[in-house]
């Protein structure tokens, strides 16, 4: 996209800037005429992390700005290759589902089952229209992974946003790693993704604004689950199925299909993985709020809010330096199994890492409970 020429390039810097003042605009005016959308009783729900209830609007400027990237294309690039397609209607559609899904739990607080019904309808909307992961030749395989992927990747982006700006902070990394991987394949498409980045991308920006501690309003379920699909899709269509050898002696499962999900999605892959498996281990539901996240345990360490954003903040950086040197290799021809192996072994030392970082919060806090009582 970024190699169409240099007015394109121009369209695309002027879309963003525009992306972003329209949603700082936008969620100016949501917060100053903001009734209670959102606004739960924390008496009864602790899942934030902060002690005060604001409204969760952050989301409807997501979607606003989503729908104006898809809509400006048939104007901007009226000359070039856009057509409406099959594949677009079902981004839109699966997206528009995703944030209905989430203003109805903002809204109503609905119940789980109501809330998983809808992310299988979105996940299986993407599948029936061809957006699916590749990673075996058998298609039942293909369909259960992606169905996994999509409502595990909704409701991981809805539990990381348990502090002041780091969903947003890691949703804006792996945007940007998407344009990464957009820049170097020479051979992707396409304004049309180009465009949806971008929107998105300056509508995170402008919500940052709002967001970053101390945030004056959270993006809400609203956010979250159209967040969850769309950087789902974004995933299958630049990630999972980007780094697939289609060639007819490739094997039948490749491993380095892995490679850059696990690299710009690691941290709500392990901060999921670390709570869902932690929370079973105590015998609890995985799927009921709390703060025994990454994010609060770094907090009960003694750091900041600031702090915590800016430290996963950086690990997603340092993800988006890794998959740029991935797609070089890929480019230049020189990509080995022995870089598959080393992302896996970075992710696991990062794992590693953050769950004695928890073990060590969690003695910190039995200690002061102990003191205190």
């Amino acid at each position: 996209m970024f190699e169409s020429g240099n007015l394109n390039v121009w369209i695309y810097f002027l879309f963003l800037v525009v992306s972003i003042t329209f949603s700082v605009l936008i969620n100016g005016l949501f917060l100053k005429f903001s009734g209670n959308l959102g606004m739960r009783d924390i008496k009864n729900e602790f899942i934030r992390w902060g002690s005060t209830s604001k409204p969760s609007l952050g989301g409807i400027s997501f979607y606003i700005l989503f729908l104006m990237s898809v809509a400006v294309l048939g104007v901007l690039f009226s000359d070039l290759s856009y057509r409406p397609s099959k594949e677009i209607l079902a981004i839109v559609s699966a997206c528009t589902l995703g944030f209905i899904v989430g203003l109805s739990d903002d809204a109503y607080n609905t119940v789980p089952v109501v809330k998983f019904i809808g992310q299988f309808t979105c996940a299986n909307i993407l599948i029936y229209m061809g957006i699916q992961i590749n990673i075996s030749p058998n298609e039942i395989i293909n369909y259960f992974f992606t169905l996994l992927w999509v409502i595990g990747l909704m409701n991981s982006i809805n539990m990381l946003d348990n502090m002041d700006g780091i969903t947003t902070m890691v949703s804006i990394c792996i945007i940007f790693g998407a344009l990464v991987v957009m820049y170097f394949n020479v051979s992707t498409d396409e304004e049309v993704y180009g465009m949806m980045l971008l929107g998105v991308l300056g509508a995170l920006i402008g919500f940052l604004f709002f967001n970053w501690h101390p945030s004056k309003m959270y993006m809400g379920d609203t956010g979250s689950q159209f967040l969850g699909v769309f950087l789902s899709v974004i995933s299958i269509r630049f990630f999972w199925n980007e780094m697939r050898d289609y060639s007819s002696d490739a094997p039948a499962l490749q491993i380095r299909q892995f490679v850059i999900p696990m690299l710009l999605f690691i941290v709500p892959l392990i901060d999921t993985t670390t709570v869902v498996i932690r929370r079973m281990a105590r015998g609890q539901s995985p799927f009921v709020g709390g703060r025994d996240h990454i994010t609060h345990n770094l907090a009960y360490l003694g750091l900041s809010d600031r702090s915590v954003a800016v430290v996963l903040g950086m690990l997603s950086i340092a993800s988006i330096a890794m998959v740029s040197l991935m797609m070089h290799l890929i480019r230049a021809e020189l990509y080995r199994t022995f870089y598959t192996i080393v992302v896996f072994g970075y992710f696991l030392l990062v794992f590693v890492i953050l769950q004695i970082l928890y073990n060590k919060a969690q003695r910190k806090m039995k200690i002061n409970h102990v003191t205190h009582s």
